[in-house]
């Protein structure tokens, strides 16, 4: 058995739904199960509705609500669908809209009010496409995830729980599949224990893809998007990269954390378990094979398979002659830094203990700043640290790649091509796994650092 994910771009108008059809409906052998991100741009349209509502603008929400009516009817009568899907389809907008007006008479949000709307755009979606394949004699039922995806209470990043889940599955979906029916399921989203809509944060959908796969025991898992697979590197900024036939699942993990449009490494937890290969496909190309992502693929000494890179970001230094040797100052920082839900990128430290420098996200670097002197302000007023120092427009370089463990001599090319570009590098990370060497360099100079990288260890 298949399970088949397709994302936003690939459902975005009626022209495109008609590919995933021919796609689903021409696939030999056993029917895939078919999960459905909402249509592209819904899901930040139904937040801005939410937000638009909180804040007691009925014109922005009233606005948006019309788009999200024009957008799915629209795409109802260009498949030439029924009245009684236009009916049903009608009925969740209609319910978009009374949730939204309670929030502006309530004037807050609460996190499960927002899961529920955000989940919204998948309810619609799934409807529309089981519809359409009924109307191409395929027997299709969609079914909402929240049925039988049992999660954690955590609104907005949710994690499926298999335990809970895998007997409402069998009990309310294996049943139509058994019977040879097609299965069209929202991604994204679940129910906690205590009844309630939660949703699964970023590659959500992807997600319910490969845990449905886990609770099938999937052959594989295919995550239809809009690009050939996962690219040696971003083809805007190179337009050499090319298509990788095959990564291991930490290489993914590597290059998804960095930047690369791959998925999210939380994504790949329930396949990784039970090693259940995932494949990228591109909607728009489906005769290209992809990239396969697996537990194990063949090692090849020095091979760099991928180069990424995050830009908008900014280095922290805490710095300071009277650190050394004092336990439970990186305690600290990293305390501090966690309590202010702040995400590090990366962490560099002198082996002097001198100084620890990390990378954050450029709109989080000033609240962490102010937070941080407060923490050290003895310290500082006692001169042990010299302060905390912000580095503005810095970038996050990674080469990634399996072949690269054990491999000498990998880590001085790189350091090499940087140099003899001109490229000054300000911090460097690696893991001990190897298959990850991390560097910051000023925003500037990122693009043309992946340039040179791209042309020297993986062209040539």
């Amino acid at each position: 058995m298949i399970v088949m994910k397709f994302g936003g771009t690939s459902v975005g108008n009626a022209e495109r739904l008609k590919k995933v059809a021919d796609i689903v409906i021409n696939h030999p052998g056993e029917k895939p199960i078919v999960v459905l991100s909402a249509m592209a741009k819904v899901t930040e349209m139904l937040i801005e509705g939410t937000k638009a509502a909180e804040r007691g603008d009925e014109e922005t929400f009233y606005e948006i609500h019309e788009k999200l009516r024009e957008k799915h009817l629209g795409v109802i009568h260009d498949l030439k669908l029924g009245a009684s899907l236009e009916r049903e389809i009608k009925n969740l907008l209609e319910k978009i809209l009374n949730l939204w007006e309670a929030i502006e008479a309530l004037g807050e949000v609460t996190p499960r009010a927002l899961d529920l709307i955000s989940s919204m755009g998948e309810r619609l979606i799934v409807r529309i496409f089981a519809d359409y394949l009924r109307s191409l004699q395929v027997p299709a039922r969609s079914f909402d995830a929240d049925e039988f995806v049992v999660t954690t209470d955590t609104h907005g990043n949710a994690c499926p729980i298999f335990s809970d889940s895998v007997e409402l599955f069998n009990r309310k979906v294996m049943p139509w599949i058994k019977e040879g029916g097609l299965a069209v399921i929202t991604g994204f989203m679940g129910k906690s224990r205590s009844g309630r809509v939660t949703t699964l944060g970023r590659g959500g959908s992807d997600l319910t893809a490969t845990f449905i796969g886990s609770l099938v025991n999937a052959r594989e898992v295919w995550i239809w998007t809009d690009v050939d697979g996962v690219m040696t590197a971003d083809p805007r900024v190179v337009p050499e990269a090319r298509s990788l036939k095959e990564l291991s699942f930490v290489e993914v993990a590597e290059l998804s954390y960095y930047g690369a449009k791959v998925m999210h490494p939380r994504s790949l937890l329930p396949v990784l378990e039970k090693n259940i290969p995932v494949r990228i496909r591109n909607t728009f190309n489906p005769g290209f094979p992809g990239t396969i992502i697996s537990k194990q693929t063949k090692e090849q000494k020095g091979i760099v398979k991928s180069i990424t890179y995050i830009k908008d970001l900014t280095l922290l230094n805490v710095t300071g002659r009277g650190m050394l040797g004092i336990p439970g100052i990186a305690a600290r920082v990293f305390k501090t830094v966690s309590e202010k839900g702040a995400n590090i990128l990366m962490i560099s430290q002198s082996s002097s203990e001198q100084n620890i420098c990390f990378v954050v996200k450029k709109h989080e670097a000033q609240n962490l700043v102010d937070s941080l002197k407060k923490e050290f302000e003895l310290e500082i007023y006692r001169r042990d640290i010299e302060g905390v120092e912000k580095l503005d427009d810095v970038a996050i370089i990674s080469v990634v790649g399996a072949g690269m463990r054990g491999t000498p001599g990998i880590a001085g090319k790189v350091f090499t091509i940087t140099g003899k570009n001109g490229i000054n590098v300000i911090a460097i990370a690696q893991g001990s796994s190897e298959f990850n060497i991390s560097f910051v360099v000023e925003g500037k100079d990122a693009e043309r650092a992946v340039v040179a990288l791209h042309r020297e260890l993986i062209e040539s």
